[in-house]
């Protein structure tokens, strides 16, 4: 989608004339060299001005178990509310394609400025409310948003209350939606479920002229630098293009139902490089007289099938809460709990909520994952 805000020349790559004396100065911002989605920002300083390079330390998650081929269950609200929002966030599975993060930060304001320059972002918002600000304007967010924040954008956090849960999917590569729901211009079809009007872009701030001492921590290559640049990152007047964050509410994705059981590609919402995003919603259950609501047993060969549960009673499994994460590996079949397969027929509809990440390498489990584990969950599909 095309998106412009603020004050922009009516030419690119043309003199953009400051008021005050002088130009604005342009940036090219994409995330895949040259060819890829790109916008076009104008600062009032160069946004190139770096006054200190401070210290780098390592960040990178560590495997504490690489080959896993057990199910689990990690209980995500067991991670500690933490005051920074960077230091709230804890990997618990990852690979070289993506990184699974828990996070519960108390909203204490950042007294510096943050960029991922290795992966695009995707923070699903499970509780709390408040504003992602970043050079590209504003944007609210509040319960089952997600956000979707292209690799190297400058943002801030700021949350309404200490009371926040956050599940965050980090990707080396462009995170897009489904390309059979798109067309050769990126317009989303009719058969999608969603659409351009479900989408919020973000609102124009007035920019920043200030210039002084601004910490930015950049996220790059497994290392957390800290880079003091000399001018204000938010010092954009106007720009335009089509890579900026933006907000979808998992309550606006329309549910694809049929007579008998849809596979769970119908619950597509994104996909990137060797991992898709899925958004299970309230909707209706299957409507063929002997239909069966729950999933069919079946075999991971290629994939590991990650569910991150936000709300309502997830029918395929005896016991699940909010903030438990299932992590059901390739290599070996895997289907409802016992007794759930038979309790889901006759049912009409469902309340759950959930996001599931369909990996297509494997895994690694950190240790806080292993700390935040239900020992015994392999065993629960133990008939009794």
């Amino acid at each position: 989608m095309y998106h412009k805000l603020g004050n922009i020349p009516s030419k690119r790559h043309t003199v953009h004339e400051n008021p005050k004396g002088g130009i604005y100065y342009e940036q090219l911002f994409g995330t895949e060299g040259f060819h890829g989605a790109s916008s076009l920002l104008y600062h009032i300083h160069r946004p190139t001005m770096i006054a200190e390079v401070g210290e780098s330390k390592v960040i990178a998650p560590v495997a504490a178990v690489s080959k896993n081929i057990s199910p689990r269950m990690i209980q995500g609200f067991q991670a500690e509310p933490t005051d920074d929002f960077l230091d709230s966030r804890t990997p618990v599975l990852f690979n070289d394609d993506v990184t699974l993060e828990v996070a519960a930060p108390t909203g204490q304001a950042m007294t510096y400025y943050y960029k991922n320059g290795d992966s695009d972002e995707l923070i699903f918002v499970h509780k709390g409310t408040g504003t992602m600000v970043s050079l590209f304007g504003e944007l609210a967010f509040g319960p089952k948003d997600y956000i979707h924040i292209p690799r190297g954008t400058i943002y801030q956090m700021t949350f309404d209350s200490e009371d926040n849960r956050l599940f965050i999917t980090e990707s080396k590569s462009a995170i897009k939606f489904p390309k059979r729901y798109t067309n050769g211009i990126g317009q989303l079809l009719e058969h999608s479920p969603f659409c351009e009007r479900d989408l919020r872009l973000p609102e124009f701030a007035k920019a920043k002229d200030e210039v002084g001492r601004f910490t930015i921590k950049i996220k790059k290559a497994g290392m957390m630098h800290h880079v003091v640049y000399g001018s204000h990152p938010f010092d954009v007047v106007g720009w335009d293009g089509y890579c900026f964050p933006y907000a979808f509410n998992a309550m606006d994705f329309e549910p694809i139902t049929g007579r008998v059981h849809q596979p769970p590609t119908v619950h597509q919402n994104f996909e990137a490089h060797n991992f898709v995003v899925c958004t299970f919603v309230p909707r209706m259950y299957d409507y063929h007289p002997k239909a069966i609501p729950a999933p069919y047993n079946h075999s991971n060969i290629d994939s590991d099938e990650v569910l991150y549960y936000v709300d309502g009673d997830f029918m395929s499994r005896n016991h699940v809460e909010q903030g438990f994460i299932s992590l059901h590996p390739a290599g070996i079949p895997h289907g409802p709990h016992p007794g759930a397969y038979e309790r889901s027929i006759g049912q009409t509809a469902t309340e759950e909520l959930a996001v599931m990440v369909d990996t297509f390498r494997p895994l690694q489990l950190t240790q806080a994952a292993l700390d935040m584990g239900m020992n015994d969950y392999w065993a629960s599909w133990q008939e009794s």
